[in-house]
């Protein structure tokens, strides 16, 4: 396949490196200067689970990395089963691709991913945006899989997407914006990424039960801007923890959007993109 010297998310090429004893896909857009921002994925996501609009929209301001976790899409080995883990495999992968800091753009489960990353790691991670995503011993997040699994297995009756269920209300502007998004989920047509094995997804969700059941950090160590974004009715993880983030870290600022779930900032994608390149750019 031939793609365009500035290609879009739907024809970004794959590309391979290897880390901490795995190879690792990933994919880049944009210019490849300045601070990266490495997406970080949701539960069971691969490459193709990243929004067009957000990935394009992004890569007008800034380089922007996006990677599949160990044992997850086209990367190698077996998915781990603690949040910690899947930080220093990142960790590991930054390093390898020759960042000396980065931006870190993490949603869900990579919200937990990047909040430890930068606990780990603060000379490495600038600045974090937090999309859906709550702290470590968070209320409800080790019940994620319970409220999860009945939404995912409403496509038997309705014929929907589960992301439909998951990631949006089920008002009509929730429903609009579903599927707008799946149907950006489909631009890419060549060269796709593998999907998530059934062995993936339970040891992603056994790493998200430890991550809600661990004792709670202390916030106030992350000294790095935040940008802390959410839905007023997210139902995976629940506003609530957004909120209580927002105050626990010192240089944070929230948005929640109105009439919207886990995934508002696919519902509200322009206005999203503006407020996170403005917050990048500061």
């Amino acid at each position: 396949m031939t793609y365009d010297t500035a290609p879009t998310w739907a024809h970004a090429p794959n590309a391979l490196a290897r880390a901490a004893g795995a190879s690792f896909a990933y994919r880049e857009l944009g210019r490849p200067e300045g601070v990266p921002l490495i997406l970080l994925n949701h539960w069971g996501a691969v490459l193709d689970d990243i929004d067009p609009r957000i990935a394009d929209g992004l890569a007008r301001g800034h380089h922007v990395v996006a990677i599949d976790y160990r044992g997850i899409g086209a990367s190698g080995g077996t998915a781990p089963t603690t949040v910690e883990a899947m930080a220093r495999d990142t960790i590991a992968l930054v390093r390898a691709l020759g960042f000396a800091r980065v931006d870190l753009f993490g949603f869900s489960l990579g919200g937990f991913v990047a909040q430890q990353m930068a606990l780990e790691a603060p000379d490495l991670v600038r600045k974090l945006v937090l999309a859906g995503t709550g702290p470590a011993g968070g209320h409800g997040i080790d019940r994620v899989g319970a409220v999860s699994w009945p939404r995912m297995l409403k496509w038997l009756l309705t014929l929907r997407h589960p992301k439909t269920y998951l990631f949006f209300t089920a008002t009509p502007a929730g429903r609009a914006a579903a599927g707008a998004f799946l149907a950006r989920l489909k631009e890419r047509r060549c060269d796709r990424d593998r999907g998530a094995s059934p062995r993936a997804l339970l040891r992603q969700l056994a790493a998200i039960k430890a991550w809600g059941r661990r004792e709670p950090h202390d916030l106030a160590l992350l000294r790095q801007p935040v940008l802390i974004v959410n839905g007023d009715a997210d139902a995976m993880v629940p506003t609530v923890l957004s909120r209580d983030m927002a105050r626990r870290i010192p240089h944070a600022r929230l948005i929640v959007y109105p009439d919207a779930g886990h995934g508002s900032m696919f519902q509200y994608d322009d206005d999203f993109v503006a407020k996170a390149l403005a917050f990048l750019a500061e």
